[in-house]
């Protein structure tokens, strides 16, 4: 199995253990506090093997991919942890009308690696 391969299989079994781990609870085991626990211990092994993955992944990049990869992750994490500590700043002072969730800072993370990634490769063609 190639390591792109491979990465796309651990991004879809952490993703789908997150979702188990979220709605289990509800549809799944009726809250019960045991299982829950397990679902979401469960999601968090995935996530570090997932991680592991994820770095072999780049390591296994030639130079000129390995440099697109960090200079947009790089990017990504600047500008999310930005964001997000504004965004929980103006939803603690009440200045939004919505709650500072997660998933906002989620989706933010993802849209500014997917355009850095873009932009770096246009910019390196």
């Amino acid at each position: 199995m190639t390591q792109t391969k491979k990465l796309a299989l651990w991004n879809f079994i952490w993703v789908l253990s997150m979702a188990i781990a979220t709605f289990g609870p509800e549809y799944l085991w009726n809250n019960k506090s045991i299982l829950t626990v397990i679902g979401i211990t469960l999601n968090l092994i995935l996530g570090v093997k997932w991680v592991l993955i994820t770095k072999n992944y780049i390591q296994s990049l030639d130079e000129l991919q390995k440099k697109i990869q960090l200079e947009s992750l790089a990017l990504s994490l600047g500008l999310s942890v930005i964001f997000g500590l504004s965004f929980s700043l103006l939803d603690q002072k009440n200045l939004i009308p919505i709650d500072a969730e997660i998933g906002f800072l989620v989706g933010f993370m993802g849209i500014t690696y997917l355009g850095a990634i873009f932009f770096n490769n246009r910019k390196y063609q």
